[in-house]
């Protein structure tokens, strides 16, 4: 299951060992997904747009100084490893954590950064459970609400870091119910996967109270 064009339109120009470790990583999601339940099974048919375009959607939106990025709730590695393979082309030095707590998930995690030889620092445990990250960027996929969300960024956030949120339809809602709690500089990009969805660029996040 190659690339299509369409899938190379949404990634952007990358280099063919890029290329290779993405085509890597949809074979190792396919083989461990009857086990592990990495994503819907109803998705890998259309594993390239739905879960490889769209992690890479994030990348453009790092901000100009990265050097750890931390990615919560990995289960498959969407978005945090597709993130990695790029910064092992871009920026090598850049750190990934990915936070799983599914001990299995995190199994995969570690064997799939092993394979896609990308560095990656795999942590199987609760976000609220772990020490202050001092990440540049936190990202998460559909894993919790924004209110939530704001949370675990406030705990594991620089203060001068990016919160990269992505989204589905009911995006709005979860803004104004987290801003009864949090205060954040907001900018929203339409997902060019699913136009119903959006990616939240959230910075300077603070308690509301």
């Amino acid at each position: 299951m190659m690339m299509g064009p369409a899938t190379e339109q949404l990634v952007g120009s990358v280099s063919r060992e890029t290329t290779e470790r993405l085509d890597l990583l949809v074979s190792l999601v396919t083989k461990w997904n009857p086990t592990v339940n990495l994503v819907s099974r109803s998705t890998l048919a259309q594993i390239w747009e739905r879960h490889i375009a769209d992690s890479a959607q994030l990348f453009p939106l790092r901000p100009e100084v990265c050097s750890h990025w931390v990615d919560l709730g990995s289960g498959g590695g969407f978005p945090g490893l597709v993130i990695a393979i790029l910064f092992a082309e871009h920026t090598p030095d850049v750190r990934v954590s990915l936070v799983e707590s599914d001990q299995r998930k995190a199994a995969f995690l570690r064997e799939a950064s092993r394979l896609l030889a990308v560095g990656t620092n795999v942590l199987c445990d609760r976000s609220d459970a772990l020490e202050h990250l001092r990440a540049d960027v936190v990202s998460a996929r559909a894993l919790a609400p924004l209110t939530v969300l704001c949370d675990m960024a406030y705990r594991h956030l620089k203060p001068e870091g990016v919160a990269l949120y992505m989204k589905g339809r009911g995006h709005a809602a979860e803004l104004k119910a987290a801003k009864t709690s949090w205060r954040f500089a907001l900018t929203s990009t339409q997902s060019k996967t699913d136009p119903g969805a959006a990616i939240l660029r959230l910075s300077t996040i603070r308690k509301a109270h």
